[in-house]
């Protein structure tokens, strides 16, 4: 008992803040309404030191990413579809060879590298978390439907690592990001139908 009270002590009104603004982007993606993205560049921008100060530095680096995909995601929602907005569309499973593989050897290497030069929390962990998001969030700024899939997968994993280095609230975040991805998943699926 002394320990959750401490770990509610040490909550920080910052990070409740970047959740609020990571879950305003979730909820807004999943309508496809490109008010995400400007969500999602805030969001980062408290995460970037956040994750610097709790030892994730790929997690951090990350953040960097964010904000620039924020910026290349609200432009290519609003411009990036033939004449009009930009639809929701299914890969085939050939499709994935590439992504994964942006995934597994980046992610190994940079893990290597943390793990050898520096005092890096579960480096391999946080490197292929941190690669797996950069490659998923491109596939949600190209409206690609199983970003959903792998985003399950990065969710699990970081809130795992988040909750190892102490930061609850974004450990519970990403375990609502969880259901949130079933419910994405759904409803870009349903858009899909809609438009066929």
């Amino acid at each position: 008992m002394a320990e959750i009270g401490a770990a509610l002590q040490a909550l920080s009104a910052w990070e409740a803040l970047a959740v609020v603004l990571a879950v305003a982007y979730l909820l807004l993606a999943i309508r496809q309404n490109a008010l995400c993205w400007p969500a999602a560049l805030a969001s980062a921008a408290i995460y970037l030191v956040l994750m610097f100060q709790s030892r994730l530095y790929m997690q951090s680096v990350l953040q960097v990413f964010y904000m620039a995909m924020a910026v290349y995601g609200w432009w290519h929602w609003r411009h990036g579809g033939d004449g009009g907005e930009l639809p929701v569309r299914r890969w085939r499973l050939a499709d994935h060879a590439m992504p994964l593989a942006l995934i597994a050897l980046p992610g190994l290497g940079v893990g290597w590298v943390l793990a050898q030069y520096s005092d890096a929390a579960f480096p391999y962990l946080d490197a292929l978390a941190a690669c797996g998001a950069v490659v998923t969030t491109w596939m949600v700024a190209r409206k690609v439907l199983q970003n959903w899939h792998y985003w399950f997968v990065i969710d699990a994993v970081s809130a795992w690592l988040y909750a190892r280095q102490g930061l609850w609230l974004t450990a519970v975040l990403f375990v609502v990001y969880l259901f949130l991805v079933v419910v994405g998943y759904r409803e870009w699926r349903r858009s899909m139908t809609a438009r066929a």
